[in-house]
Parts: structure tokens; C-alpha cells; sequence
């Protein structure tokens, strides 16, 4: 993927409330600006007071989804970090609010990836959001079963066709 040092200096709030999450982000976002928060409170006001490139949350335990529709309002990027709420309706739900990614905690060392896709797809004009679904489908095809995408039919398949990045969108990624 080009453009390696696209993260760096760019300002990214984490919000967890395992301390240990925020240290991993932390350490593997080295060449941004990561600050954290432990709460919602101290999340949502961080959130409301500064400029951020990305921001990336918990659902649980922060009420994540309360933060990304503040982060969404802002036009400023959400990435969904989870383990607990791991579910296929938490996975809708973050994008329905406007998630640009849901990643597993499990996948969390990959995080730089999904966050320089986004960037890049933004340098270029392109706000789609679907690529990194394709890169864990897998994942949530063994974590969640057969057919776990049937209970959300129609959603899927607006999904397919809303955000999924055309051929030609993806060679300007690339």
C-alpha cells in the first residue's frame, strides 16, 4: 500500500476502558499522536474539545456507540474496537452510525493497516468504508457461522452496494 508514512503525526484519540488496550494502541500507533481516554466522560469531552484524524473506541464498558454518533456529527473517522460486544448486530449497528471499520480486538495488531486505508482513501476522494469487511470476513464468517449475514439480508446488500469499493476506486487506493 503506498503512502507508508501516512499515519505519522496524525492525532488519534483511543477510547477503552482496559488500560492495557490503550498502551497496545499506543505502542503499535508510534508515529501518531494517540491520546486515550478510560470513560465515556473524559472520552466525549476529548472528543467535543479537540481535532482528531481517527478516532477508535470500545464499545463496551465506554458506551462506544454514544461517541461514535458524536465522532460521525464531527466528520471525523470511527474505527470500532471490540471483544465483548463482538456480535453481528454491534457490527451493524457501527455502521449503520457511521463506523468506518469494526475490527476484533483479536485483529487489534492490524490496526495501522485499516487506519492508513482510510486515510489514503481520503487523500483520494473516496469515503467508501468497505474493504476491511472483505479483509475479516473471514474472521466473522468462523466467529459468527454460516450464513450470519441472513438475519440482515437487506442491510447486506445495500452494504455490497453502498460501500464496497469499485475496481477502479481500489487502483487509486493502491
Amino acid at each position: 500500500m503506498a503512502s507508508d508514512d501516512i499515519l505519522k503525526g496524525k492525532k488519534i484519540l483511543a477510547v477503552d476502558d482496559e488500560l492495557d488496550i490503550l498502551e497496545t494502541l499506543e505502542d503499535i500507533l508510534e508515529t501518531c499522536e494517540v491520546e486515550t481516554a478510560s470513560t465515556f466522560e473524559s472520552g466525549k469531552e476529548l472528543l467535543e474539545s479537540k481535532v482528531y484524524d481517527a478516532v477508535i473506541l470500545d464499545i463496551m464498558g465506554v458506551k462506544g456507540f454514544d461517541l461514535l454518533e458524536i465522532a460521525t456529527e464531527k466528520k471525523i473517522p470511527a474505527l470500532m474496537l471490540t471483544a465483548h460486544g463482538l456480535n453481528p448486530d454491534n457490527l451493524v449497528g457501527s455502521i449503520k452510525l457511521g463506523a468506518k471499520s469494526y475490527i476484533p480486538k483479536e485483529k487489534m495488531h492490524e490496526i495501522e493497516f485499516y487506519l492508513k486505508e482510510i486515510f489514503i482513501a481520503r487523500e483520494k476522494g473516496i469515503e467508501k468504508s468497505g474493504n476491511w469487511l472483505a479483509r475479516l470476513g473471514s474472521f466473522f464468517d468462523n466467529r459468527f457461522g454460516a450464513g450470519w449475514k441472513n438475519k440482515d439480508k437487506k442491510f447486506w446488500e445495500e452494504f455490497d452496494k453502498t460501500y464496497q469499493v469499485s475496481k477502479e476506486e481500489l487502483e487509486k487506493i493502491m
